[in-house]
């Protein structure tokens, strides 16, 4: 169950507390982030102590863990600042191999914790996580299923939609839907230059605007969310056949920017991706809860 709860408390540190502007800059923000990482890891301990161990110290039990925890992930989110922008420039691919170590090696951090101050070993955690994979007779327990439903709702919604954003990075400008086109023209003239002169002195302005149509991110966001959930409930009950409705849904929508390359491209590659995700989830939780 800690681990469980320390997984979520990182990911809601990591995911919701942290805002766009504290992405983008990361470095300025780091502090702020290192606070909301030090009251959600608090909060998540002293709860775990006073509902199960209140015969142990407090500062073994909470501040340390909570000390380490922190302290381990500004060292991480520090070195990943800087070999990103040192070794990534605009490639999103290895953009996206960074942001997996880093999950991964915050992940080993909250195992190192346990081992250390609550002195579970790593191996009863990984012959554990075994036996509920592999089916050997182990039981999840309510509490459990119930930590573990919210980490794969997370993982299958904003963790998912931060991987697929940072795999295709923008919309691109020149896929944004082309509106019209304006143009304006103001003529000046000087009526009383020069009376005797044969001509008329003037000035003539003329501006033209390109319109386009920027696509509702929020909107596509939320579907996002919605379809990675249904693929993952359809890949629990093993109705494969029916994530192929899905993926003509999303097509039919689009069908008439099909007719553009690169916007077909960036359509399949987010299309893909986000169905390999929902699909790899829902085994995972097929694999755990039954």
């Amino acid at each position: 169950m800690l681990l469980l709860s320390l997984i979520i408390a990182h990911l809601i540190a990591d995911f919701y507390l942290q805002t766009d502007n504290m992405v983008n800059d990361k470095l300025k923000n780091i502090k702020k982030h290192l606070f909301h990482h030090l009251i959600v890891n608090a909060a998540v301990l002293s709860l775990a102590w006073y509902l199960n161990e209140q015969g142990t110290d407090p500062l073994t039990a909470i501040i340390w863990p909570v000390l380490f925890i922190t302290g381990t992930h500004f060292f991480i989110d520090l070195l990943k600042i800087k070999l990103v922008d040192q070794y990534t420039n605009s490639e999103n691919l290895n953009k996206l191999w960074f942001f997996g170590i880093d999950q991964l090696l915050h992940l080993v951090m909250i195992l190192i914790a346990l081992q250390l101050f609550y002195k579970i070993p790593l191996v009863s955690i990984f012959d554990r996580l075994s036996e509920l994979l592999m089916g050997e007779g182990g039981e999840i327990g309510e509490l459990n299923t119930i930590l573990f439903l919210v980490i794969i709702l997370i993982l299958g919604t904003t963790v998912s939609g931060h991987i697929i954003r940072i795999l295709l990075g923008s919309l691109p400008g020149q896929l944004l839907t082309f509106e019209g086109k304006y143009t304006f023209k103001n003529d000046l003239k000087e009526s009383d230059y020069l009376k005797n002169s044969n001509g008329e002195r003037g000035l003539s302005e003329q501006y033209s605007y390109m319109i386009f149509n920027k696509h509702d991110l929020s909107r596509g966001k939320l579907i996002g969310y919605i379809e990675r959930l249904l693929v993952i409930l359809l890949t629990y009950y093993a109705s494969y056949p029916a994530i192929a409705f899905i993926v003509t849904a999303k097509s039919i929508a689009r069908f008439k920017q099909m007719d553009d390359r690169d916007w077909a491209e960036y359509f399949l590659l987010g299309t893909l991706t986000s169905m390999f995700l929902g699909i790899v989830f829902g085994i995972l939780l097929r694999e755990v809860l039954n």
